[in-house]
């Protein structure tokens, strides 16, 4: 065998290396977007669950935000700044989820549902009291989406779904 013939051979041999490198490389970056995306979802889920789940652990704060939504006027100035408070972190939650779904951390479908969840919380008379007093406190994004959303026909936020079970 010649010279040129096992460099030929070398060539071949070290372009096919390439190309299985490349298709390795290009799966585990696949793999490891699918992995980032997951973790973002569980991330901005995992962040609002920390905020409600404050609401069944605590039946004060419970009642706090059960009230407030329907009619903030109802509160003490007490529990009003407790509402304010929890309706701050509920919307940074709520803002965060936008932002990963914005840098395709969150698959559409996934998206969907929290979106349909902002329509009815953001529809409750205590957030969109809320959101006309501290709107500046979100990005310009997560206001033009709250500024596009349409108001579900009956809101159905935890406030309003106590009597329901029965009209099912």
């Amino acid at each position: 065998m010649s010279w040129e013939a096992i460099n030929a051979t070398a060539q071949l041999i070290s372009s096919f290396a390439v190309v299985a490198s490349l298709w390795y490389l290009g799966i585990q970056v696949h793999r490891s977007t699918r992995i980032a995306k997951l973790t973002a979802q569980d991330a901005a889920t995992s962040a609002l669950r920390d905020v409600t789940k404050q609401f069944s652990q605590n039946a004060e704060l419970g009642r706090v935000w059960r009230i407030g939504l329907e009619d903030i006027n109802a509160l003490s100035p007490d529990d009003r700044a407790r509402f304010y408070h929890v309706t701050f972190q509920f919307l940074k939650a709520m803002e965060t989820i936008h932002l990963y779904f914005i840098y395709g951390l969150m698959d559409e479908q996934v998206w969907r549902g929290w979106w349909n969840l902002y329509r009815h919380y953001l529809a409750s008379p205590g957030l969109e009291h809320y959101w006309k007093l501290r709107h500046d406190l979100f990005s310009e994004r997560f206001q033009d989406l709250v500024r596009s959303l349409s108001k579900p026909g009956e809101p159905m936020t935890v406030a309003n779904l106590l009597g329901t079970e029965t009209k099912a």
